[in-house]
């Protein structure tokens, strides 16, 4: 019977081209699950079989925990103390083994002992496959439609297959079985049963990809993507960089007369792309994502990362585009939020935000409107700066002399001064309810103690727009704050 076993392994692991060493793993796992068969209880069993002889041992065994763990499941675990009384230096993790009875082959229910060899083997055949496949190296899966499952799509690439999600299918596409598809790898899940490497057609990293392909300059260290904004099918954006001066990046990745980006544009079911130069300068790198829009001004706000981008009238719906497409991937592209504005609004913000800092710095500083508006003309629009500034830069101010420098800067210290303790005590006003609230940030609290919300009632009060405009906060997290906020309402109710 041991000749016959051996003779069994070799046949098989010819025929299926796997290692000896699978398959005898297949049928000691089947020996194993044939076995707990005659135990009551859910017993570990640990089958050893000889590469050489064919001759095989069983055991029971027991996995030892920690005393202070106790005893999860009693018929595979055993307690550190009990096991030290066996065998003194064993430790945690570690297994005391006992060797039972070994169930003749024979006896095996052939069939389950049939089916848990082959899906073994199954398993280790799709795992070679799989290894074989991806030590290639490839980015990009090219197969064939095979089937649908639950709207995902199966591609298959010989004898590997892919998983295509319907959320990262473009959109107006239609695909079906025996169709040409190529995908990008976007990670190998071994857990899924079938269709383990998880592809996509909507990231932009496949774009990025094929593009690679496509311009041989990429690949040569040439040229460089250094972004992409995609919305699948629709329209893209990509920002690229030449390391060559002798190459245009932009010329390149187009090709004689489109042929380069038109192969990606048609792989891409249509998908317009905009290629934009990308710059080291943020705001220059902003003008150039909102191509073709001409942009008149722009004005950076370093903390809040965002932009306020002014553009003639006639240029506001090309900038914003259908559905406010162009600047939404303009922001994807280049990573800042840009805010697109005619003349008009741009110059009603800044007589907003002027008559604000004139107001601050007249009330904190105690001065006049015309050094209010000497401050604001030099480029002032905290206390902080004015405090804080180089002195030397205030110094070069032709109206102000040392002596009013100095002046100015001791109010505006004052001033931050007094700022901060009547912040500290309005925090402290903030009642513990509050603070105690699950989810909500403690770097929050001055500013929701400065807008008047001390307790738990006075957030769960607000509107989800007043909470954006206080906190700075995304409308799903604010929305999500005040209904945490809420919940003391309804507690008790059924």
């Amino acid at each position: 019977m041991n000749r016959e076993m051996l003779m069994l392994v070799d046949a098989i692991s010819r025929e299926k081209n796997v290692e000896r060493d699978v398959v005898f793993g297949a049928v000691e796992s089947a020996l194993a699950q044939a076995t707990k068969k005659l135990y009551p209880g859910d017993v570990d069993i640990r089958v050893a079989i000889d590469r050489e002889s064919g001759d095989y041992e069983t055991f029971r065994r027991w996995h030892v925990v920690p005393d202070e763990a106790g005893l999860q499941m009693p018929d595979q675990e055993i307690l550190l103390f009990e096991a030290k009384e066996e065998m003194p230096d064993i430790e945690i993790d570690e297994y005391i083994e006992e060797s039972v009875e070994s169930m003749p082959i024979g006896r095996i229910g052939a069939m389950a002992a049939k089916q848990v060899i082959l899906q073994k083997i199954r398993d280790a055949e799709r795992e070679m496959l799989l290894n074989d496949f991806m030590s290639r190296g490839e980015k990009i899966f090219t197969g064939t439609v095979k089937r649908l499952d639950k709207g995902d799509i199966i591609v298959e690439a010989g004898r590997v297959e892919g998983r295509l999600r319907r959320s990262e299918m473009i959109a107006k596409e239609n695909l079906r079985n025996g169709d040409r598809v190529r995908a990008m790898i976007m990670e190998v899940d071994l857990t899924l049963r079938g269709a383990p490497i998880i592809l996509s057609r909507a990231a932009p990293e496949f774009m990025i990809e094929l593009f690679r392909q496509e311009v041989p300059e990429i690949e040569q260290g040439l040229l460089e993507i250094k972004s992409c904004a995609r919305d699948p099918g629709s329209r893209a954006k990509i920002a690229v960089l030449s390391h060559d001066k002798r190459v245009d990046p932009i010329g390149t990745c187009v090709g004689v007369r489109g042929t380069r980006v038109n192969a990606v544009t048609n792989e891409l079911a249509g998908e317009r792309v905009d290629i934009v130069l990308w710059s080291e300068d943020p705001a220059q790198f902003v003008i150039g994502a909102l191509a073709p829009a001409n942009v008149t001004s722009i004005v950076v706000d370093e903390e809040k990362h965002a932009m306020d981008v002014v553009v003639d009238e006639e240029n506001l719906a090309i900038a914003i585009g259908r559905g406010g497409q162009n600047v939404r991937l303009a922001s994807d592209l280049t990573g800042w939020k840009i805010n697109i504005m005619d003349a008009n609004e741009s110059a009603q913000k800044q007589a907003t935000e002027t008559d604000a800092s004139r107001k601050l710095f007249m009330e904190k500083l105690d001065v006049d409107e015309e050094i209010a508006d000497i401050l604001i003309s030099e480029g002032f629009t905290s206390l902080e700066e004015v405090a804080y500034v180089p002195i030397s830069e205030m110094l070069e101010i032709e109206a102000f002399d040392e002596d009013t420098v100095n002046e100015l800067r001791s109010r505006a210290k004052d001033a931050l001064l007094t700022l901060e303790i009547a912040r500290e005590e309005n925090v402290e006003s903030v009642s513990q309810d509050l603070r105690d609230l699950a989810g909500l940030d403690p770097a929050l609290i001055p500013k929701l103690a400065e807008a008047g919300v001390h307790t738990r009632d006075d957030l769960a009060d607000l509107a989800v727009d007043e909470l954006t405009e206080i906190t700075g906060q995304s409308a799903d997290d604010a929305k999500n704050l005040i209904l945490k906020a809420r919940e003391h309402w309804f507690a008790g109710q059924e």
